[in-house]
Protein backbone atom coordinates (compact mmCIF):
# COMPACT_ATOMS: atom_id res chain seq x y z
CA UNK A 1 0.00 0.00 0.00
CA UNK A 2 2.77 2.58 0.57
CA UNK A 3 3.66 2.23 -3.09
CA UNK A 4 -0.02 2.60 -3.96
CA UNK A 5 -0.36 5.76 -1.88
CA UNK A 6 2.96 7.16 -3.09
CA UNK A 7 2.00 6.35 -6.69
CA UNK A 8 -1.33 8.10 -6.23
CA UNK A 9 0.38 11.16 -4.74
CA UNK A 10 2.74 11.21 -7.72
CA UNK A 11 -0.21 10.95 -10.14
CA UNK A 12 -1.76 13.94 -8.42
CA UNK A 13 1.52 15.88 -8.62
CA UNK A 14 1.89 16.00 -4.84
CA UNK A 15 5.13 15.66 -2.90
CA UNK A 16 4.59 15.46 0.82
CA UNK A 17 6.39 18.33 2.52
CA UNK A 18 8.49 18.17 5.65
CA UNK A 19 5.88 18.22 8.42
CA UNK A 20 5.43 21.51 10.23
CA UNK A 21 6.73 21.84 13.76
CA UNK A 22 4.18 22.84 16.42
CA UNK A 23 3.67 26.59 16.84
CA UNK A 24 2.88 26.32 20.57
CA UNK A 25 2.82 23.86 23.48
CA UNK A 26 1.42 20.76 21.75
CA UNK A 27 2.63 17.88 19.60
CA UNK A 28 1.82 17.49 15.90
CA UNK A 29 0.32 14.03 16.39
CA UNK A 30 -0.44 11.44 19.04
CA UNK A 31 -0.36 7.73 18.30
CA UNK A 32 -2.39 5.82 20.89
CA UNK A 33 -2.89 2.14 20.15
CA UNK A 34 -4.46 1.98 16.71
CA UNK A 35 -5.61 5.62 16.74
CA UNK A 36 -3.54 8.42 15.22
CA UNK A 37 -4.67 11.94 16.08
CA UNK A 38 -3.21 14.68 13.89
CA UNK A 39 -3.26 18.22 15.27
CA UNK A 40 -4.82 20.96 13.19
CA UNK A 41 -2.82 21.66 10.06
CA UNK A 42 -2.72 25.01 8.33
CA UNK A 43 -2.69 25.79 4.60
CA UNK A 44 1.05 26.34 4.28
CA UNK A 45 3.22 25.56 1.27
CA UNK A 46 6.87 26.54 0.96
CA UNK A 47 6.46 28.86 3.94
CA UNK A 48 3.53 30.73 2.41
CA UNK A 49 0.14 30.64 4.18
CA UNK A 50 -3.23 30.95 2.49
CA UNK A 51 -4.95 33.68 4.48
CA UNK A 52 -8.38 35.21 4.33
CA UNK A 53 -11.95 35.14 5.49
CA UNK A 54 -14.60 33.33 3.47
CA UNK A 55 -17.51 35.60 2.65
CA UNK A 56 -15.22 38.64 2.84
CA UNK A 57 -11.93 38.38 0.96
CA UNK A 58 -11.63 34.71 -0.04
CA UNK A 59 -13.70 32.72 -2.54
CA UNK A 60 -15.04 29.21 -2.05
CA UNK A 61 -12.45 27.98 -4.57
CA UNK A 62 -9.62 29.63 -2.63
CA UNK A 63 -11.00 28.07 0.55
CA UNK A 64 -11.12 24.65 -1.10
CA UNK A 65 -7.50 24.99 -2.19
CA UNK A 66 -6.57 25.98 1.38
CA UNK A 67 -8.42 22.95 2.76
CA UNK A 68 -6.66 20.67 0.26
CA UNK A 69 -3.32 22.06 1.35
CA UNK A 70 -4.25 21.34 4.98
CA UNK A 71 -4.95 17.73 3.93
CA UNK A 72 -1.56 17.49 2.20
CA UNK A 73 0.04 18.64 5.46
CA UNK A 74 -2.06 16.12 7.41
CA UNK A 75 -0.69 13.30 5.25
CA UNK A 76 2.83 14.63 5.83
CA UNK A 77 2.23 14.32 9.59
CA UNK A 78 0.76 10.82 9.15
CA UNK A 79 3.82 9.82 7.14
CA UNK A 80 6.10 11.12 9.91
CA UNK A 81 4.06 9.47 12.67
CA UNK A 82 4.27 6.11 10.91
CA UNK A 83 7.97 6.32 10.14
CA UNK A 84 7.31 6.70 6.41
CA UNK A 85 5.19 3.53 6.29
CA UNK A 86 1.84 4.71 4.91
CA UNK A 87 0.81 1.07 4.46
CA UNK A 88 -0.12 1.18 8.16
CA UNK A 89 -3.08 3.48 7.39
CA UNK A 90 -6.25 1.42 7.75
CA UNK A 91 -8.79 4.25 7.60
CA UNK A 92 -9.27 7.98 7.77
CA UNK A 93 -11.84 8.07 10.56
CA UNK A 94 -12.64 11.79 10.81
CA UNK A 95 -11.68 15.23 9.57
CA UNK A 96 -12.50 18.39 11.46
CA UNK A 97 -12.55 21.50 9.31
CA UNK A 98 -12.51 25.05 10.64
CA UNK A 99 -13.25 27.85 8.19
CA UNK A 100 -12.61 31.52 8.95
CA UNK A 101 -15.83 33.07 7.71
CA UNK A 102 -18.25 35.92 8.07
CA UNK A 103 -21.50 35.38 10.02
CA UNK A 104 -23.49 35.29 6.76
CA UNK A 105 -21.27 32.69 5.03
CA UNK A 106 -22.90 29.25 5.08
CA UNK A 107 -20.81 27.19 2.66
CA UNK A 108 -18.24 25.79 5.10
CA UNK A 109 -19.02 22.23 3.92
CA UNK A 110 -18.16 23.19 0.33
CA UNK A 111 -14.85 24.64 1.54
CA UNK A 112 -13.90 21.58 3.62
CA UNK A 113 -14.70 19.38 0.60
CA UNK A 114 -11.25 20.46 -0.62
CA UNK A 115 -9.71 18.38 2.18
CA UNK A 116 -12.20 15.52 2.00
CA UNK A 117 -11.92 15.13 -1.76
CA UNK A 118 -8.12 15.07 -1.56
CA UNK A 119 -8.00 12.43 1.22
CA UNK A 120 -10.39 10.18 -0.73
CA UNK A 121 -8.47 10.78 -3.99
CA UNK A 122 -5.26 9.60 -2.31
CA UNK A 123 -6.53 6.83 -0.04
CA UNK A 124 -9.54 5.57 -1.98
CA UNK A 125 -12.30 3.90 0.05
CA UNK A 126 -10.21 3.88 3.25
CA UNK A 127 -10.14 7.67 2.93
CA UNK A 128 -13.92 8.00 3.34
CA UNK A 129 -14.50 9.60 6.72
CA UNK A 130 -16.87 11.28 9.14
CA UNK A 131 -16.48 15.04 9.21
CA UNK A 132 -17.29 18.39 10.76
CA UNK A 133 -17.17 21.72 8.91
CA UNK A 134 -17.39 24.67 11.27
CA UNK A 135 -17.33 28.41 10.67
CA UNK A 136 -15.17 30.43 13.06
CA UNK A 137 -14.45 34.14 13.48
CA UNK A 138 -10.67 33.78 13.13
CA UNK A 139 -7.89 31.21 12.86
CA UNK A 140 -4.18 31.31 13.81
CA UNK A 141 -2.03 33.65 11.72
CA UNK A 142 -5.11 34.79 9.78
CA UNK A 143 -5.34 31.59 7.73
CA UNK A 144 -8.55 30.75 5.90
CA UNK A 145 -8.85 27.09 6.96
CA UNK A 146 -7.50 24.64 9.53
CA UNK A 147 -8.11 20.87 9.44
CA UNK A 148 -7.37 18.15 11.98
CA UNK A 149 -7.77 14.40 11.57
CA UNK A 150 -8.12 11.00 13.18
CA UNK A 151 -6.83 7.85 11.48
CA UNK A 152 -7.01 4.17 12.32
CA UNK A 153 -3.61 2.59 11.81
CA UNK A 154 -1.93 -0.74 12.29
CA UNK A 155 0.01 -0.44 15.58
Amino acid sequence: MPQKIQARLKELGITLPTPAAPAANYVPFVLSGSSLYVSGQLPVKDGVMIKGCLGKDATIEQGQEAAKLCAVNILAQVNAALGGDLSRVKRCVKLGGFVASTPDFFDQPKVVNGASDFIVAVLGDVGKHARAAVGVAALPFGVAVEVDAVFEVTP
